[in-house]
């Protein structure tokens, strides 16, 4: 089970943390935190950069000022979550780096009031459920709230220059061994066929270059000896 980021969350302390962005203030203009409530409603998918470890994305649901998710078995991975990270939001539109902003970690606690109603909010919005899920989340997993605060560190028009492009992460999930078959083959079995093809025309062309040649020089062995 992914282990607890922080000390669970007490009563109604999230809903005090989320008013700092729901209530656009001198920390946060409007605008901004327009920008910020229609990136979190309109994917549903987040990046979370971790200190000292790479970004992870995630699926989230975006209840007023926190974004809600759950990890754990059966669910998406995550690390160990400091107190704060960054999240990064991409454009729904162009699927590009939208917004990052900096938010506080609070895990939520089975059977507070917080959890149960994230707990419901991520369950409807939970693809292919075949299960009992907030039973299995309770025992299992860990929901977590991402709290944004303070103003964008990038935002349109502010945008830092590096382009935050990583190596793919390891994963377990390829093929070692077997691969499944494909019609006509794969395309580097394709231009490995063609390559023989090739190879082998070259080396007719080139015996028979070989064999017209020596007949010529038969012919004019022959007329030679009989001169």
């Amino acid at each position: 089970m992914t282990e607890r980021a922080t000390e669970p969350v007490a009563e109604g302390a999230t809903d005090q943390a989320t008013s700092q962005v729901a209530d656009p203030g001198d920390r946060q203009p409007g605008l901004a935190a327009a920008l910020l409530g229609e990136a979190m409603t309109k994917s549903g998918l987040l990046w979370i950069e971790v200190a000292d470890d790479r970004t992870w994305p995630a699926w989230h649901a975006w209840d007023d000022g926190a974004a809600l998710v759950v990890s754990g078995p059966g669910e998406q991975p995550l690390p160990w979550l400091p107190k704060e990270v960054r999240l990064i939001l991409r454009s729904k539109d162009t699927g590009g780096r939208l917004l990052t902003v900096r938010a506080h970690v609070h895990v939520l606690e089975p059977g507070t009031p917080e959890w149960q109603r994230a707990a419901e909010l991520l369950r409807a919005s939970r693809l292919n459920s075949v299960d009992d899920s907030l039973t299995r989340w309770a025992a299992e997993c860990t929901i977590t709230a991402l709290v944004p605060f303070d103003s964008p560190l990038e935002s349109p028009g502010a945008y830092a220059a590096h382009d935050h492009r990583e190596p793919p992460a390891r994963t377990a999930a390829t093929t070692t061994s077997w691969r499944p078959w494909h019609w006509g083959g794969r395309g580097e079995e394709k231009a490995e066929r063609k390559r023989a093809r090739d190879e082998a025309k070259a080396g007719r062309r080139a015996a028979k270059e070989r064999a017209r040649l020596r007949k010529k020089r038969q012919r004019r062995g022959s007329r030679r000896r009989g001169g």
